[in-house]
């Protein structure tokens, strides 16, 4: 989450290829702007960028530099540019859809599945007629019916999970960058003309400032634990799982402190929860954080709380925050969070059949000082092995786009 650097002069152009970027910027309060203002000034050390310029948004400024070119989001990629279109699931990646569906280019997906998208983009578009022929493209006969019975209001929550509609915008794609290994499995079983390539997702490791200093000035003790949840708040991030568990804490006679980073559609629901729960006290709702902010909280943790289900394919960019930050992360244990080494990001089982694991991680860690210093040498031993900085992630990301230049040649 820190804003680009103020230079971006390459340093060297020799054999590289010329990238066009689409996607969210700063001041945009996105994780994939966050991505953008993370790598893209890496990026532009090694090879030209051009950054499309988002609607609405002025050219330059920001902390992006004078070093970069710029272009309106509604023309193409000049001649002998790679463009990289980057697919999230709000309404913030509508623009980068058009461009897409205009010119192809590769498509990076940061969620696997793109059902949300597809939504947002008829709701903006009012052209459900496409949606439900898109849908059907994808998914046969099933996505027919599922789009009828949006029309006559029957959608289910678990929906878009079922029926994950990527293959709507990859047919408009050259090639695909993921960042995970099982999202490139399903890409290539789905898709396998299509060519995939999997890359690190580029997070960096935040200043964090004075560990102790930041404890005290949540009014964190000695004896209790600091428990940090990052991310917007919505139903599939667990929330309510995760307080649950801290009832079962309180039951074993374990003293911990919870915060709840971020925004979200959840978030009066959950301090409504909260306090129906009798857990007020020990609950503090921190909203939209600046990233200095950020750095020197998630620095200051004892265990970060991922534990996200249904899945929508995406690399937990707030798992990887506190495992840059050397702390370790409790996630749920299926898909993709598996590929994170087992000693930094303890598993539990999705949903509220892992209440008692969650609980179970958190009371072993509160009572020896031992295993939370092993779990932070661990958590910034996988976040570092995992080719997350964005320097080293940059050159893979370039590695990548040159190999998918010469699979499409």
């Amino acid at each position: 989450m820190r804003r680009a650097a103020a230079r971006f002069a390459p340093r060297t152009t020799i054999n590289e290829p010329r990238l066009c970027w689409s996607s969210p910027l700063p001041p945009t309060r996105s994780g994939i702007a966050d991505y953008a203002a993370e790598i893209v000034p890496e990026l532009a050390r090694l090879a030209p960028v051009v950054l499309v310029q988002p609607p609405g948004r002025a050219s330059g400024g920001g902390g992006w530099g004078s070093g970069l070119e710029w272009l309106p989001a509604d023309r193409p990629a000049p001649d002998g540019t790679v463009e990289l279109l980057h697919l999230g699931n709000n309404p913030y990646h509508l623009w980068v859809v058009r461009r897409l569906r205009a010119f192809g280019g590769i498509a990076v997906l940061h969620d696997t599945v793109l059902h949300h998208l597809l939504v947002e983009e008829a709701a903006a578009d009012g052209d459900w007629s496409r949606f439900e022929a898109e849908l059907e493209l994808a998914h046969g006969r099933h996505g027919a019916a599922l789009a009828a019975a949006r029309r006559w209001g029957l959608a289910g929550r678990r929906d878009a999970f079922l029926f994950p509609a990527r293959q709507v915008y990859l047919r408009f794609a050259r090639g695909v960058i993921v960042h995970s290994e099982r999202a490139a499995r399903e890409v290539a079983s789905e898709l396998p003309a299509l060519p995939v390539r999997r890359v690190p997702l580029a997070v960096a490791a935040l200043p964090s400032g004075d560990r102790a200093t930041t404890r005290r000035r949540l009014g964190v003790g000695d004896s209790e634990l600091l428990l940090f949840h990052l991310g917007f708040l919505t139903e599939a991030k667990g929330i309510a799982t995760v307080l649950r568990a801290l009832l079962a804490l309180d039951e074993l006679g374990v003293s911990f402190r919870l915060v709840l980073v971020g925004e979200g559609t959840e978030q009066e629901a959950t301090a409504a929860l909260v306090g129906r729960l009798g857990l007020g006290a020990r609950v503090r709702f921190a909203g939209y954080v600046s990233p200095d902010e950020l750095g020197a909280l998630v620095a200051a943790a004892d265990l970060g709380l991922v534990p996200r289900f249904p899945t929508a394919g995406e690399t937990s960019a707030a798992a990887l925050r506190f495992l840059a930050a050397g702390t370790p992360v409790v996630v749920s244990g299926y898909a993709q969070f598996l590929e994170l080494p087992a000693e930094a990001a303890l598993r539990m089982a999705p949903g509220r059949a892992g209440v008692a694991e969650l609980a179970r991680h958190v009371a072993g860690l509160a009572a020896s000082a031992r295993a939370r210093d092993a779990a932070r040498v661990a958590a910034r031993r996988a976040w570092e092995r995992g080719g997350h900085d964005p320097t080293r992630a940059a050159a893979t990301l370039l590695a990548a786009v040159r190999d998918l230049g010469r699979a499409l040649a």
